[in-house]
């Protein structure tokens, strides 16, 4: 068991070091950009987008921040199928790190939590799809590390899965929106972005006081809950 254990850290190790690199010295630059798009994807029909869902899905899982898989989405595509292809790109990249943890990441932790996953665990474990769901929404965490942490824990795949799904759309929409190049003016387009926002971290604000029972993810998500709850009031009020 200890072998196992000690296998399993090295590997996951490995694992987030390679994906710094990758990160840090831009090693996926050449394949995540406007002009790989213009090179390899747009126009190419099924099997351009098959190659951005595939590389997406990939550097998703490396920690790319998916404000860019989804800004180049729209670039590609447009903004309808752009948000489709991103959210599925992006979902792709969240299954494979969630599932690459649970297989790698959970014989290290064995029966000991550490501190960060049994809270990721603890808030999620009354309802996993609801809490994934607004973690999702509120502009706050890493994407990356809460896949990973999220498999090492003991959180169920298919609620956590179609939580992330559904709480990517509003983030995804936005920078889809701002690659796609639709005329619609720099006023509307903040304006629509600013509102995305505002409602996507309302619900979620909502979602966090009806679900938590007292659970907390730490004092930075209060602190955006309290902005977007008084965002909220706000907005309630000018009605």
């Amino acid at each position: 068991m200890k072998a196992r254990v000690l296998v399993s850290g090295l590997t996951l190790m490995a694992t987030l070091i390679a994906a710094g690199l990758v990160i840090e010295h831009g090693w996926l630059g050449d394949w995540l950009s406007e002009a790989w798009i213009d090179r390899a994807v747009r126009d190419r029909g099924l099997s351009g987008e098959l190659l951005y869902l595939g590389v997406a899905g990939i550097a998703t899982a490396l920690a790319l921040p998916r404000h860019v898989v989804s800004f180049l989405g729209g670039y590609a595509f447009g903004v309808g199928r752009g948000t489709v292809l991103a959210l599925l790109g992006t979902e792709i990249g969240c299954a494979i790190a969630f599932f690459y943890a649970r297989a790698i990441g959970r014989p290290l932790v064995g029966a000991r939590l550490a501190a960060r996953v049994q809270r990721v665990e603890e808030f999620l474990a009354g309802s996993p799809f609801w809490m994934t769901l607004l973690i999702r929404l509120l502009p706050v965490g890493n994407n990356f590390l809460t896949n990973l942490v999220a498999g090492v824990a003991r959180v169920p795949a298919r609620p956590f899965l179609l939580g992330s799904f559904l709480g990517y759309v509003p983030q995804t929409l936005v920078f889809a929106l701002a690659g796609s190049g639709v005329d619609l003016g720099a006023a509307t387009r903040i304006l629509i972005a600013v509102l995305l926002f505002l409602v996507s971290g309302v619900i979620g604000a909502r979602l966090y006081h009806r679900y938590r029972h007292g659970r907390t993810l730490g004092s930075d998500v209060d602190g955006a809950l309290q902005e977007a709850a008084a965002e909220g009031r706000e907005m309630t009020q000018q009605r």
